[in-house]
């Protein structure tokens, strides 16, 4: 392994024609409701990009032209997801009473625990 960062992802193309250049496109049978045209039909869409490997699949629609629209979508928002920097999270300080009311619930666990305890014998 390396130290190195990754290679940062490729953009997300702005044109559909240039992201399904990408992608590899995969048709099923999408089966569930929709009756017999959907199940003797190839309408299911899923869409590999391949630069990612990212996965997006469509499978709502009786058309397969439909689903491939709605696939592409899905995988230009996870891809756009991808590429979008997480916020840095901002350290906040503990306030005092905080810390007080967490020691002092410590301090009663810890006396009900003695309490449960054998005595000594020397006590």
């Amino acid at each position: 392994m390396t130290d190195e960062p990754d290679e940062p992802a490729p953009a997300v193309p702005a044109d559909d024609e240039a992201l399904l250049a990408q992608c590899r496109v995969e048709t099923f049978r999408s089966g569930g409701p929709g009756g017999q045209h959907q199940n003797v039909t190839e309408s299911g869409v899923r869409l590999v990009h391949l630069p990612t490997g990212v996965r997006a699949v469509a499978r709502e629609e009786r058309s397969q032209h439909r689903n491939r629209a709605r696939a592409l979508e899905r995988l230009r928002e996870k891809l756009e997801a991808l590429h979008r920097k997480a916020k840095p999270r901002v350290k906040t300080r503990v306030p005092r009473a905080t810390k007080k009311r967490r020691r002092e619930a410590k301090r009663k666990r810890g006396e009900a625990k003695r309490l449960r305890q054998k005595p000594d014998v020397e006590e």
